[in-house]
């Protein structure tokens, strides 16, 4: 009596493992065609420099591929009619529920591609990569993920133009800019300590210097810190300046200098906000990286750069790279053999 319980318990068992195996190993059904992108709203662009503290939120409906998923998303604007030849990219992330914008920020990303002061029509779109896991039987890898696109939404823009201070006597056409209207000024300019520079205000006629570590009206030539590209802040009612070195390089194996510094600096084109290098690269990998250093670095995919990605394959040959970088913590790239 006893040996038929334990069997009997024993095929109950095998039983109840053969159903969990089985719900294991359940796959999920891709839609034939899966639902892309909805850009739902789009708030006021008529953008006043007095708001600019304000913030706006696009509001959007995330890919649906007929199962549960995560896709990486990008909000894009170009000129209305161009189907987004060119463009510029607002945002990059893993939700689109909402879209959140401070109007400065949003003002500044927009004027790298339409003009100030002028109403302008733009169009808009989200446009989504999906990885689908291999359990679930369907296309699409991290390598060449599947593409879901929104309609276009158009809306006419309006864009601020926004104060700015000249660089005189640092060598290069340079200016910082303030995105607020106010007296705080920022961007990134190309210093050399062997040409110290002042600060002109084109519409007040005021100039810029330093008096020690503070700032002054027709104050000394200031002097850089250091060879390269910094940020440069600056209040001109606080009387404050600094300078932090912003120098953003490509490392690894297909780089001239390996894995070791100093990497192989990029330029800045602040008409769009990119970094780019042409440079010969061999046959390996490469990162992004910022002042040689290892506490930011970009990997991962062209479209979707993260802190801390994969390493980037290339095969060996003369290429063009530009690096749009997006809150200073993600990104995207394109890389052009020449």
């Amino acid at each position: 009596m006893k040996s038929k319980l334990i069997l009997m318990i024993s095929v109950i068992a095998l039983a109840s493992l053969f159903s969990a195996c089985e719900k294991d190993e359940e796959k999920v059904v891709m839609l034939t065609n899966p639902n892309p992108p909805v850009l739902n709203t789009i708030p006021d662009l008529l953008l006043e420099r007095s708001e600019a503290a304000s913030t706006l939120i696009f509001k959007g409906t995330a890919v649906d591929p007929g199962f549960q998923a995560s896709a990486s998303y990008f909000l894009e604007a170009a000129a209305a009619g161009t189907n987004f030849a060119e463009a510029v990219l607002l945002f990059s992330g893993v939700s689109v529920e909402e879209i959140s914008f401070v109007v400065s920020d949003l003002n500044g990303s927009l004027l790298k591609l339409f003009p100030a002061e002028t109403e302008v029509s733009v169009d808009f779109r989200i446009r989504s990569l999906l990885v689908v896991d291999a359990g679930t039987g369907a296309l699409g890898t991290s390598a060449d993920p599947l593409e879901y696109i929104s309609e276009t939404k158009t809306a006419t823009v309006f864009l601020y133009g926004l104060p700015r201070l000249d660089l005189i006597g640092s060598g290069m056409d340079q200016k910082i800019e303030s995105a607020s209207g106010g007296s705080q000024y920022s961007g990134y300019v190309k210093l050399d300590p062997d040409q110290p520079f002042t600060l002109h205000n084109p519409d007040a006629d005021i100039t810029y210097g330093a008096n020690g570590a503070n700032l002054a009206i027709d104050g000394a030539a200031i002097v850089a810190p250091g060879l390269g590209y910094h940020v440069l802040s600056v209040d001109t009612e606080a009387l404050t300046y600094s300078m932090e070195a912003y120098m953003i390089g490509l490392v690894g194996s297909a780089t001239p200098n390996g894995w070791d510094s100093p990497d192989q600096k990029m330029d800045y084109n602040p008409a769009n906000g990119t970094w780019y290098i042409t440079i010969d690269l061999i046959d390996g990998e490469f990162k992004f990286r910022k002042n040689d250093g290892w506490a930011w670095n970009l990997g991962g995919t062209a479209d979707n750069l993260v802190q801390g990605g994969d390493n980037l394959q290339v095969t060996a040959g003369n290429y063009t790279i530009t690096l749009t970088i997006i809150n200073d913590t993600t990104g995207t790239f394109t890389i052009v053999q020449n």
